[in-house]
């Protein structure tokens, strides 16, 4: 049986469920983040918190019983951008309960990320959990919630190398750079995508001394959004073939499934740099970099299975860590609702304790006397719904029991139990 959770929950699109064009109308700037937590606020959310990246746009809330969320979530993430309702509404991913919670621990623990183990998410997290609380929008179930998904990423950290892999990816790729150019500082960077691991790979560039990055894509906002996070400037992939007349990297992450860096557009290219160099690292699975730019002198071109290959030595395996992260999460998730269960029996014991209470006060003129007599005669009681709690055993029918068993009134309409 699942231990009563506290009522949040999740709802929003990633880069598996919804399309790229679709989710970049949805991604919610800090500047507009007001208004849509007033939006949601409107849409019957008690608290919520927004988390607006590259790859997700998703909302944590609690709502109010007369809402309807999935709809209230629809209605706010769409209205700012003319996206009707019911058109958002199937490409939403909603989770609830246990199910709530373990969500948003894999994705504060990177399991849910395109590279897993990345670590930029947590800090993504962090910073929307500030920022709307800065706003007064998220209370102590949000709030809980997260601060349990911050102590569940750090054991994750600290006891799997999951985090491991894309460091060490970055890190082979910044060695094959640092092979051909030496010193990166005076270099330019062009991220074309903004993909995790792209991503980390510029910030790695930028840790070993390159100063001129710049992040683009086909939708400006996730670019400009991307290159606040590693200090970059930020264009459209329209100015793809003039970046390749100046930069020193290239890092594509783009993943549109065709080749959007030609054989002929490298070609040009090289040709208008007096044949310097390129660097050309492609991270897309299938590949963003046409084959034939393999063969041009001058272009120097390295994949994602270049880099894991190079990587591998240094690396546990990572099927086997990320499985001891799964089992970690799963671990945090119950003693999660464990302790949220606990919590929960304090409404039901006060509620015991003040009936008892009233009932000896009824024929007895002394309240400090009815106090101490409904204390000791609940004591046991009480101590048995905290032990049902924290075994996930206090279900609505042991309360009812108790209540039939002690004559208690039904509690309060809108009264959380």
């Amino acid at each position: 049986m699942d231990a009563p959770l506290p009522p949040v929950i999740v709802i929003g699109v990633d880069h598996r469920t919804c399309p790229d064009a679709v989710r970049e109308r949805l991604f919610v700037d800090d500047g507009e983040m007001s208004q849509m937590l007033s939006a949601l606020k409107t849409a019957g959310a008690l608290e919520a918190m927004v988390l607006s990246t590259c790859n997700r746009v998703e909302v944590i809330a609690r709502f109010g019983e007369d809402a309807d969320p999935r709809r209230g979530v629809a209605g706010a993430l769409g209205q700012p951008v003319d996206l009707a309702g019911d058109v958002l509404e199937p490409l939403l991913y909603v989770h609830e309960g246990s199910d709530a919670v373990r969500h948003v621990f894999r994705v504060a623990s990177s399991l849910d990320s395109q590279v897993v183990g990345e670590p930029q998410v947590l800090g993504q997290v962090r910073a929307a959990h500030r920022l709307c609380r800065d706003l007064g929008a998220t209370g102590s179930a949000v709030d809980a919630l997260l601060r349990a998904s911050y102590e569940t990423a750090k054991r994750v950290r600290s006891d799997t190398s999951i985090g491991e892999g894309p460091v060490s990816l970055a890190a082979a790729a910044i060695a094959r750079i640092r092979d051909l150019y030496g010193d990166l500082k005076g270099r330019r960077g062009v991220i074309a995508g903004t993909a995790d691991l792209g991503l980390l790979v510029a910030e790695h560039l930028a840790g070993n001394g390159m100063q001129d990055l710049q992040v683009i894509d086909r939708f400006p906002r996730r670019a400009a959004a991307a290159a606040r996070e590693i200090g970059a400037h930020h264009g459209g992939l329209d100015e793809l073939a003039r970046a390749l007349d100046t930069c020193d990297v290239l890092v594509t992450s783009i993943g549109e499934g065709r080749y959007v860096v030609s054989s002929e557009m490298v070609e040009a290219a090289l040709k208008r740099r007096r044949r310097r160099p390129i660097f050309l690292l492609d991270l897309s699975i299938p590949g963003d970099v046409e084959p034939a730019v393999h063969r041009l002198d001058e272009a120097f071109v390295y994949d994602f299975g270049d880099l894991e290959q190079i990587a591998r030595s240094g690396m546990n395996d990572r099927a086997i860590e990320a499985a001891k992260a799964e089992r970690i999460v799963e671990d945090a998730v119950a003693d999660y609702a464990r302790t949220r269960s606990g919590r929960d029996a304090g409404a039901d014991i006060a509620r015991l304790r003040s009936h008892i209470e009233s009932e000896i006060a009824a024929v007895i003129d002394d309240p400090d006397l009815a106090r101490r007599l409904s204390g000791r005669l609940t004591h046991a009681p009480s101590a048995t719904l905290r032990e049902l709690a924290e075994a996930g055993q206090l279900d609505d029918a042991t309360r009812d029991l108790v209540a039939r068993l002690f004559g208690v009134d039904d509690p309060k309409e809108g009264e959380q139990p």
